[in-house]
């Protein structure tokens, strides 16, 4: 897969259809490496004209790693929330992760993007239209939050297995870890993916990049980052708010947030689907995404 440098970071990538395509940029969520977007989602935008590009977030994946800035102090961010002086303990924030989006799409030549980011990629997607407004075209924040702390964001069985971290690390615990938390967090009966296909996906990522120092730093980025929900009034970009109806870790009322912040965004609430992208829910997702993107390629 090829590798770019953009906004200073090495960016590893992947691109999928034609280059004459309207660009759609798939941003991944915290700890999710670009393969979270699967074939199937990625070729059902192909199939209809979209220039696909996924890609790995920094710190996570075959993406530039950031173990020389160590390992986040999370009392002292956590502490900083109080007074504002979070951000000064964090590695980056997650501003600085949507400028490594604009970066991507400023050296592939994909300005302006449809872009779709999934829960922490969601508020990513967010702030790349607020601080880089010429990169995108439309956005697709899906399964995510405003920033809003006022608002409730997660039950607490779904924040317990966000954190929990398999001991040992092994292959084999961490697949065992990523099935029981998606029978916390992901989708019903009606979409959820099984165990088999769960332990496929758990085992790829594992074998791809095991990056668990990147997960510390990705997360004091979420949790440091200077909140932006107030700003999303300015906004004027067409946007479609997607979320699943029994999100736990997300809790629809966020979706649903976001949407009546951004002027003249739509929310689409998909019955049965949790905070996860399972092979049944890909052609349900698809079906509200694909009207929307053609409608503002």
């Amino acid at each position: 897969m090829p590798h770019i440098t953009a906004n200073g970071t090495g960016i590893e990538y992947e691109e999928f259809g034609s280059k004459f395509g309207t660009p759609f940029l798939l941003i991944s969520g915290y700890g999710g490496q670009m393969i979270n977007w699967s074939q199937e989602f990625v070729d059902g935008l192909v199939d209809e004209g979209f220039r696909v590009i996924r890609f790995d977030n920094r710190d996570i994946g075959l993406s530039q790693q950031f173990d020389e800035l160590g390992i986040p102090d999370m009392k002292k961010i956590f502490g900083g929330l109080k007074d504002g002086t979070a951000k000064d303990h964090a590695p980056y924030l997650l501003e600085d992760m949507a400028a490594d989006a604009a970066g991507l799409l400023e050296a592939l030549d994909a300005k302006p993007a449809i872009v779709m980011g999934v829960s922490m990629g969601g508020m990513i997607t967010q702030l790349l239209a607020l601080n880089h407004p010429d990169a995108v075209k439309a956005i697709i924040p899906t399964m995510t939050w405003s920033s809003d702390p006022t608002l409730e964001r997660s039950t607490p069985e779904a924040n317990a297995v966000l954190t929990e971290r398999p001991n040992p690390p092994s292959r084999e615990n961490i697949i065992r870890n990523a099935i029981k938390a998606n029978r916390v967090i992901g989708s019903g009966p009606s979409l959820q993916a099984t165990d088999e296909e769960l332990a496929e996906k758990a085992g790829a990522a594992y074998d791809r990049a095991y990056r668990p120092a990147g997960l510390s730093r990705q997360f004091a980025a979420i949790q440091a980052q200077p909140l932006w929900h107030e700003r999303l009034s300015e906004l004027s970009v067409p946007t479609l708010v997607v979320h699943g109806e029994v999100d736990t870790l997300i809790l629809p009322q966020c979706g649903q947030d976001v949407a009546k912040r951004i002027p003249n965004a739509r929310y689409v609430e998909i019955a049965d689907w949790g905070h996860d992208m399972p092979p049944k829910a890909v052609p349900v997702v698809l079906a509200e995404v694909i009207p929307f993107a053609k409608e503002h390629a």
